[in-house]
């Protein structure tokens, strides 16, 4: 029985996940004769914006706009939505009441004046005007929050049952959470840390383990902006700082001296070694940046890539049979990858909280005699 609603909920959930984009390819040929453009499709759909998209395009496109906060030197500190920014196409511009006129080009928000003209060559957006600083929230952003608000309101919740039912066993959403718990600290924490150690370390390696692991989900789910939170290099490279930050001010003397002069290691041999020690501390968190980023995004590219499939055989009504053949097949992978991103979620997730805990128990720990 759960095997066949699983299934149904899988399939019920990729055909929707791809009417939804096919929808929005769609509307786009609708309003232009170009012919479709998978890498466009596809980048739109896993990059970072200033504003939630849902469905549709151009005119008929449905977004919930985001904040936008800026700040230059000459007009000082400016805060509005992103539905300000008028127009379509590749430059949207908004007009404030102070004067200031910003444009929206590629994602990336310049200050814009009439006696400096618009330039534009091929395409590309030439910025005028003084530097502004973005500190909009945007989409990754926004996601990054969410998440972290739900983490907040879940855990809260999972304390608060502690505490008013000492000594009985948990129910509900701390039943479910509970396993996870304890497996991030009896097979993460401890045995790489060490039992005594372990307790420093485990509010930070829970912490980022759930909030990978919601924030993968959340890019699993349709009809909801496409979320792509840990495939933002921005904020897997913030949460690898994190995890360097730490090693390096928890290393003690064994982990320093190990780094700058390996024991067991002949003299002629040190010019060598110690070089490569130092550029792996800094590779170490590097790799960790990558890797999530990288696999996250692969899984969302994969997927829009047998979407585009489905559009490109399709040839806006032509070639019918072609088009449902591709369309059937195509159906059947991306509900097989919706599978394996299922389990990507987890595993990356996993995978970096583990290799956060070696890190830490590296750091800290004491030398064998």
């Amino acid at each position: 029985m759960y095997t066949r609603f699983a299934l149904f909920f899988l399939t019920l959930t990729t055909t929707l996940w791809s009417q939804a984009w096919a929808s929005d390819s769609h509307d786009s040929h609708a309003e232009s004769t170009e012919a479709f453009n998978p890498s466009e499709f596809i980048i739109h759909h896993i990059a970072d914006a200033h504003d939630i998209h849902l469905w549709g395009e151009g005119h008929s496109a449905v977004h919930i706009p985001l904040p936008i906060i800026v700040y230059s030197d000459q007009h000082g500190l400016d805060v509005f939505m992103s539905s300000a920014f008028e127009g379509h196409g590749d430059v949207r511009t908004a007009i404030r009441p102070s004067g200031a006129t910003y444009e929206l080009s590629h994602g990336h928000i310049s200050l814009a004046h009439a006696d400096h003209g618009h330039d534009h060559d091929h395409g590309d957006h030439a910025h005028h005007g003084p530097h502004v600083y973005d500190l909009s929230i945007t989409k990754s952003i926004f996601g990054m929050l969410l998440m972290l608000a739900l983490m907040i309101v879940m855990f809260g919740r999972m304390a608060k049952s502690y505490r008013s039912r000492p000594g009985q066993a948990p129910t509900g959403l701390t039943n479910a959470l509970e396993p996870m718990v304890i497996f991030l600290r009896d097979e993460i924490a401890i045995p790489n840390i060490g039992e005594k150690k372990a307790e420093r370390f485990l509010p930070f390696l829970m912490s980022v383990f759930f909030f990978i692991f919601f924030a993968n989900l959340l890019g699993l789910v349709p009809f909801i902006g496409g979320f792509n939170v840990t495939g933002t290099l921005g904020i897997t490279m913030v949460l690898a700082t994190f995890v360097f930050l730490i090693t390096t001010l928890n290393g003690n003397k064994h982990y320093w001296g190990h780094l700058f002069w390996p024991p067991g290691v002949p003299l002629f041999v040190m010019p060598i070694i110690i070089p490569i020690e130092i550029v792996g501390m800094f590779l170490k968190p590097i790799v960790l940046m990558i890797r999530l980023t990288a696999n996250i995004s692969a899984g969302h590219i994969i997927i829009l890539s047998f979407v585009s499939l489905i559009l490109i055989f399709g040839k806006g009504g032509e070639a019918m049979a072609a088009g449902y053949g591709i369309g059937l097949f195509s159906t059947a992978f991306m509900i097989f990858m919706y599978c394996l991103e299922l389990l990507v979620a987890f595993l990356q997730a996993f995978v970096f909280t583990l290799l956060a805990a070696i890190y830490f128990g590296e750091a800290t720990h004491e030398a064998h005699h």
